[in-house]
């Protein structure tokens, strides 16, 4: 699907005029034609007559290229991406701007481009718009909906934190690698965007940005802060991780400790019983009367005095 949406020359929003009406350039101040989930044969106008370049347009065609921008003659290329809130894929979102344009290609649905088209098309003062607000509303609001899977991951870690309390801890450990995924994922799309932002900052070539600097900075800003969010949350569940393992090594020293424990005192009674089970004709012991209950006691005494002796050391603790 294409729609359009000009500023003709009176001032006032048009929607929907043909796009080789608009690359004609007679009828309006500035045009946008979003490219929203389009055909092939859809596709084949930002060859004709949009009049792209043809890298730029193989770049929409291949997806999830890293985000950048390519300089071409009259125009910008930026290859931007949205997070789907779900699943926290990366989708793609090209963007063509020029002097009195913007072009958006998008192959899935994006709720970001939709809500700056709904923005635009509702302003009062339609005349101070313009394709480079455009695009910083579109960056804008693309970087907007990063946050809120980081908030959601921070509340799970802060629930998670006080929560367990000598928990399951192979539930925990997947709960733990799960967030990493995530917060991976969210890595591998922040960090590129804001490489492209603040080359577009420090670029000498974007003279239709330099008027919002100020405004594109801040995106900057809020990049920077998504990324030192994204990087601490990172070390929390790596810190999880390890209090997790370091709990579950301690509690198996503890078990094999008291195990051990009752292995050794059960050694001298087992001494014993192996000594009296051997089965010799001349053994004085075998033939009294009270041998039986005296090797009972002999043991008994044992057992207890190397169980007094351990608990004194805190062995079974």
């Amino acid at each position: 699907m294409i729609r359009t949406l000009s500023l003709g020359k009176d001032g006032q929003i048009a929607n929907d005029i043909p796009v080789d009406q608009l690359a004609a350039g007679d009828t309006s101040s500035w045009f946008w034609v979003d490219f929203n989930s389009p055909t092939d044969e859809e596709s084949a106008l930002l060859a004709t007559p949009l009049k792209f370049h043809p890298l730029a347009i193989e770049d929409c065609m291949v997806k999830l290229q890293r985000p950048k921008l390519d300089y071409y003659d009259g125009y910008t290329f930026f290859v931007t991406h949205s997070i789907n809130q779900n699943t926290l894929e990366r989708e793609e979102v090209d963007i063509f701007l020029g002097a009195n344009f913007i072009v958006t290609y998008h192959a899935e649905l994006s709720l970001e481009i939709t809500e700056v088209w709904n923005r635009v098309n509702s302003a009062k003062k339609k005349e101070d718009w313009s394709p480079s607000l455009i695009l910083y509303h579109i960056l804008d609001q693309l970087v907007d909906n990063y946050f809120p899977p980081v908030y959601l991951i921070e509340d799970q870690l802060d629930e998670m934190d006080e929560s367990y309390a000598g928990g399951n801890t192979e539930e925990l450990l997947k709960e733990v690698f799960e967030i990493r995924k995530s917060l991976l994922m969210l890595r591998h799309t922040v960090t590129p965007t804001r490489d492209l932002i603040y080359r577009m900052l420090n670029s000498q070539k974007l003279d239709v940005l330099k008027v919002r600097h100020a405004y594109f900075s801040d995106i900057h800003d809020h990049l920077l802060k998504l990324t030192d969010m994204i990087d601490s949350n990172r070390e929390l569940t790596k810190d999880i991780r390890d209090s997790v393992l370091s709990i579950n090594s301690h509690e198996t020293n503890r078990v094999m400790k008291v195990l051990t424990v009752i292995t050794t005192i059960f050694m001298p009674l087992t001494f014993i019983a192996g000594v009296y089970g051997m089965n010799f004709d001349y053994m004085p012991e075998t033939t009294w009367k009270y041998g039986y209950f005296a090797s009972l006691a002999v043991m008994g005494v044992i057992a207890a005095g190397m169980f007094a002796f351990f608990w004194k050391k805190g062995w079974f603790k």
